[in-house]
């Protein structure tokens, strides 16, 4: 799921202009390109099960995401981090693909065309501006079109593999709504908590997840041991709090904690440690539950949920930009906002979204409808708050509310709302996890010539 639906589009646009075709590679063409002389010998950069990624591929992709990132005047990655981060995604990526295959998925011209003019669309264009736009950025329009029919291919695998097998229960749906602003929200208990982060993203490589399971697990062992948990946080965790609060999240409702967190709660007594790691997008969590208190809702004479006016910035990380530097320039930018900056100017001349020619404006947001580290910030900030940089699958976020107000509609509206945002909740972790046994089942062989890639 993308950070809404609108997003998810623009998302797959900026995706695109990024990305390098995916076409299959014979083993012949794998050999040579020609034998000729003077023609250039392409040798393979890693085995992919059946197939195979080539160097031309890998050179071509690092080529368009580092003419990109010097078009943005943002800094460009040492070429061997850039190639290892690039060739880990297309890894990924071309995994997906020959499931794809397998299952018999094909994209039709139709759809592929439907796609690039919403594109067009959600940036205030005709499709022939935006096909000359993409082409000034020095990515070829078929390469483009190409990459649109894979982003589509791997979005249907995932609706068929993990999206349609998520279920949704009545007394999930019952309990989700008590939880926002029932009749019973008075009664719901806050939770004070700590927490620890071993950060490893869903698009880090698998030596890096299991390295950073390993380290959990270690401060996991320490933490059940009777470890000081505020020491262990601000030593080892990677969580923004880590360094200020150790890792102290004061009291909150369940609402602004992500769910996992809450169901590890409800089993738990005062102080005591989570007995099992906790896997979110963000990486490995530890938690402990300091106490509880009742909470400070409102009742209500029918359920509602309450819908966030909320706009944002945008950076991607992940395709050359590192994290320090997504995080410092968000810091930056609000830090001009704060000294009298337009949020809306900012937001156009840099975030990374279809949003941006709206000035970062999503609209209005309902539960569920955004990813669970977005609506944890949004869900901490008053009207006009402006967060901190805030991370997520997609980069790193600056987000400002400018409104709040009670969602409209009969009870089965809120409750089809409800379940909405509980499928979308289940489905990304269905779909890490899934994407995760993938990859642990396939055969993928990184070439030593591909220098520093594991």
């Amino acid at each position: 799921m993308a950070i809404m639906k609108q997003l998810r589009l623009a998302t797959l646009a900026a995706g695109l202009v990024a990305a390098a075709s995916f076409l299959p590679v014979a083993p012949a063409q794998a050999q040579a390109l020609g034998g000729g002389s003077g023609r250039t010998v392409d040798t393979i950069a890693a085995v992919v099960n059946n197939g195979v990624i080539t160097q031309r591929e890998l050179d071509e992709r690092v080529g368009l995401i580092t003419r990109r990132l010097n078009q943005q005047n943002a800094p460009v990655p040492p070429v061997e981090q850039l190639r290892q981060q690039v060739l880990t995604q297309m890894v990924l990526e071309r995994i997906q693909l020959q499931k794809a295959k397998e299952d018999g998925i094909v994209i039709d011209d139709a759809a592929v065309q439907r796609t690039l003019e919403r594109l067009a669309q959600a940036n205030n264009m005709s499709l022939e501006m935006y096909r000359a736009r993409i082409e000034a950025q020095g990515v070829p329009w078929n390469t483009f079109v190409g990459d649109a029919r894979t982003e589509l291919t791997l979005s249907r695998l995932r609706e068929k593999e993990v999206d349609s097998k998520i279920t949704v229960t009545d007394a999930e749906v019952a309990n989700y709504i008590a939880s926002q602003r029932g009749p019973n929200a008075g009664q719901t208990n806050d939770l004070h908590m700590q927490h620890i982060l071993v950060r490893a993203p869903l698009n880090a490589s698998q030596p890096e997840i299991e390295a950073a399971q390993k380290k959990a697990e270690g401060l996991l062992a320490e933490a059940k041991g009777g470890a000081n948990f505020e020491k262990l946080a601000k030593s080892n965790s990677q969580a923004q709090d880590a360094a200020k609060n150790g890792g102290d999240l004061g009291f909150l409702a369940p609402t602004k904690l992500p769910p996992e967190f809450v169901t590890a709660a409800s089993t738990l007594r005062p102080g005591e440690v989570n007995p099992a790691l906790i896997r979110t997008n963000d990486g490995f969590e530890i938690v402990r539950l300091v106490e509880r208190r009742a909470g400070q809702g409102t009742s209500a004479d029918a359920p509602k949920l309450v819908q966030t006016h909320v706009r944002h910035i945008l950076l991607r990380v992940g395709d050359g930009m590192s994290e320090p530097q997504a995080r410092q320039k968000l810091l930056d930018i609000r830090n001009q906002i704060a000294a009298g900056g337009d949020f809306a100017k900012f937001a156009r001349t840099y975030s990374q979204d279809g949003s941006a020619s709206q000035g970062g404006d999503l609209g209005w947001i309902s539960p569920g409808e955004t990813v669970p580290e977005f609506e944890r910030a949004m869900n901490s900030l008053q009207d006009g708050q402006i967060s901190d940089p805030v991370r997520s699958e997609y980069g790193y976020h600056l987000i400002q509310v400018l409104g709040r107000r009670d969602a409209e509609g009969s009870v089965s509206q809120q409750m089809d709302l409800a379940r909405q945002a509980i499928g979308q909740r289940k489905a990304e972790q269905a779909y890490a996890d899934w994407l995760r046994e993938l990859r642990d089942t396939a055969y993928v062989e990184v070439k030593p010539s591909v220098t520093g890639l594991q």
